[in-house]
């Protein structure tokens, strides 16, 4: 009796473990796609300091080696600003006027990186859950191995498109992304 308990709560679970790994393979096979790829997309990037809290709007090309260039097209008094973010470092270039945010994650984060972090870890990072959050699938992935990881949180919609994205440092959500017009180029 036993036994035939055993087996047949077994079978009640096989169901969940075949959807768990079919939302893993959805998150695998955009990561595979973004590998071989560039992508294009516009964020509209939240950065939240606690006491203070900055909105602006990015339009975003990474290539297929993780770089990411992007052009600040709101608000419109920093609009035009362009840059550069890669593994190394980044840069800016702009007329009369210059972003400044305080950096994050103690010391090392900007938000104008959002975009990148974002790629860069669904390129790469340590896939940590993968879950459904009403019409949406939602994975959570570290952008590394290490203690001090960032943690993200990315939508997908029933296209497998990246849809929001959240980065968190310790817990707390530093940075959120509304990301639209995402394609794979």
């Amino acid at each position: 009796m036993k036994r035939i308990v055993a087996i047949c709560i077994l079978l009640l679970m096989l169901p969940g473990c075949s959807r768990t790994q079919a939302r893993i393979d959805r998150c695998m096979e955009l990561r595979a796609r973004l590998l071989r790829s560039a992508c294009s997309f516009t964020a509209e990037i939240t950065a939240d300091y606690g006491d203070k809290v900055y909105t602006f709007t990015l339009g975003c090309t990474g290539d297929s080696q993780g770089n990411l260039t992007f052009e600040v097209l709101a608000p419109e008094s920093i609009s035009g600003i362009t840059g550069t973010v890669t593994g190394e470092g980044g840069f800016l270039t702009f007329d009369d006027t210059a972003l400044q945010f305080d950096l994050m994650a103690d010391g090392t984060v900007t938000p104008v990186s959002a975009p990148w972090i974002f790629v860069k870890t669904l390129r790469g990072g340590y896939l940590t859950a993968a879950g459904e959050d009403g019409e949406l699938l939602r994975v959570t992935i570290d952008d590394s191995y290490e203690d001090d990881a960032l943690q993200l949180y990315i939508w997908l919609d029933s296209e497998n498109v990246p849809v929001q994205a959240e980065i968190l440092d310790d817990g707390r959500r530093i940075l959120s992304l509304i990301l639209r017009d995402f394609s794979i180029l």
